[in-house]
């Protein structure tokens, strides 16, 4: 029996949870429950790591998929990764999945899955019991019934029970992000649905919908598939056939057009976690109804998210509250408003504001990279090294010195390594790159100190990179 595809689209931004999510480092990426939790995407992933359904083919931007190289390694996940040379919407990332697919196993069925929702329950059994109508050619869509009248939803409306198939039912129609009062006419219909993200197909059936439908997207995609290229994380697809494939949802060029699509509403607990507000929703809350993740400490406090990440956090009297704190930003919102961090981070791009690109840590193959000093003429960055890995450091004639905290270091230039003193500081010489790496079995702490301006002609900027 073919087993099933799926595709783990993981392309978004995620500035609706800003300031845990950020443009360099979006939601997908993050904590679920916060903390030490597993990310979105190895959530995502882990769901789906059951027999009968193949090693994954995640869709990316193709600056995230170092990223999501490292967050497979971390669970032990194999499979592939395919990199948008930039973003088109789910249609064209649905597309190049399926191509590549088809190419491999012209039977396959794929099972489109977001990779930042968060889902309770068995979705794998609804895939299977949906297995014989994809087979059969069926664009196979999961409905979720509503909790409540969600005007950030789309919707569809059932259109009847199938006769030969157990649990799916035609479609009626597609309804947009209705208004509250149309949104509480669906409710009370009883025959709507919020529309998941979750769907179900044959890769062929879905190239021949989009050769039916939208010809010049699926030339310009197999012309992208074809003509891209190998990378360390990926297939990088060609950036100048992608971008000639039409930007739009699969929903919009093919779901809402195909006479093939049909409805499964799905037994599960569904979320979209689009906002912080959603994230109280799927947490699990105290006594006196608070959702705390890290060193909190709240009085008189309740119905309140209260995120803590370096320090403390204490909050005293207030009642349905949003509190996230971050090294370089915190946020502070009635619950009630957490859909204006849009507005924020809008505010924060429009001027120019690194809070709204990147976080003071960075993360990479080898550890993290820490900065501890910013707009000063000296940039201070502390690297957290991982046992055995190495670390380069280009610096072009540049002012740079590096002292270890912690661990045991060596360095190497264009030959043996030498050790390196605990607390000494080491100035590095030239244009040349160093390479360091942690010889010890823990994590190794490792500071870097780089002059910004001149102090002598030829002291100039220099950048820490992995090796």
């Amino acid at each position: 029996m073919t087993s099933l595809y799926p595709i783990i689209l993981c392309g978004g931004s995620g500035s609706r949870l800003w300031p845990s999510s950020r443009r360099e480092s979006p939601k997908q990426f993050q904590p679920v429950g916060g903390g030490q939790t597993t990310s979105f995407l190895q959530a995502t992933l882990q769901r789906h790591m059951v027999d009968g359904i193949a090693p994954p083919q995640i869709v990316t931007n193709r600056h995230y998929a170092g990223l999501v190289r490292q967050q497979m390694d971390e669970i032990q996940c194999s499979g592939d990764v395919i990199c948008e040379p930039l973003s088109r919407n789910t249609g064209p990332a649905v597309l190049a999945a399926s191509l590549m697919v088809a190419d491999k196993d012209p039977d396959a069925i794929m099972i489109i899955v977001p990779s930042d929702h968060a889902i309770t329950g068995d979705m794998n059994a609804m895939f299977f019991q949906m297995r014989r109508a994809a087979e059969e050619g069926r664009i196979v869509i999961f409905g979720i019934p509503p909790a409540y009248a969600e005007t950030g939803y789309g919707y569809i409306t059932d259109g009847g029970k199938f006769l030969n198939y157990d649990g799916l039912h035609r479609v009626d129609a597609f309804v947009e992000k209705p208004p509250l009062d149309k949104a509480n006419a669906l409710i009370a219909s009883g025959a709507a649905y919020w529309a998941s993200g979750l769907s179900m197909f044959r890769a062929a059936t879905i190239i021949e919908e989009f050769r039916r439908y939208d010809p010049k997207t699926l030339n310009a995609v197999r012309a992208a598939v074809t003509e891209g290229q190998a990378t360390p994380h990926g297939w990088l697809l060609k950036e100048s056939e992608f971008e000639k494939a039409t930007g739009a949802a699969t929903e919009q060029i093919i779901f809402e057009n195909s006479s093939a699509v049909a409805l499964a509403p799905a037994d599960v607990t569904w979320n979209d976690v689009g906002s912080w507000a959603a994230v109280y929703d799927i947490g699990t809350a105290d006594q006196n109804g608070n959702v705390t993740d890290g060193d909190v400490l709240v009085f008189g406090t309740s119905n309140s998210l209260i995120r803590a990440q370096d320090r403390l956090v204490t909050v005293i009297g207030m009642s349905d509250l949003v509190v996230v704190d971050t090294p370089d930003a915190l946020l502070v919102a009635p619950r009630s408003q957490t859909q204006q961090v849009k507005q924020v981070v809008g505010a924060l791009e429009a001027g120019n504001r690194r809070e709204a690109q990147r976080h003071l840590d960075q993360h990479y193959s080898w550890g993290a990279k820490r900065k501890l000093t910013e707009g000063q003429e000296i940039d201070v960055d502390v690297l957290d090294v991982k046992p055995g890995a190495q670390v380069s450091l280009r610096t072009n004639g540049q002012a740079t010195s590096v002292m270890p905290l912690s661990g045991r270091f060596g360095i190497a230039l264009d030959g043996p390594s030498d050790t390196l003193a605990m607390g000494e500081r080491h100035a590095l010489q030239g244009s040349s790159r160093y390479v360091l790496s942690n010889r010890g079995d823990d994590m190794g702490k490792l500071m870097v100190l780089t002059a910004k301006k001149a102090l002598t002609p030829s002291k100039e900027l220099r950048e820490v990179s992995g090796a």
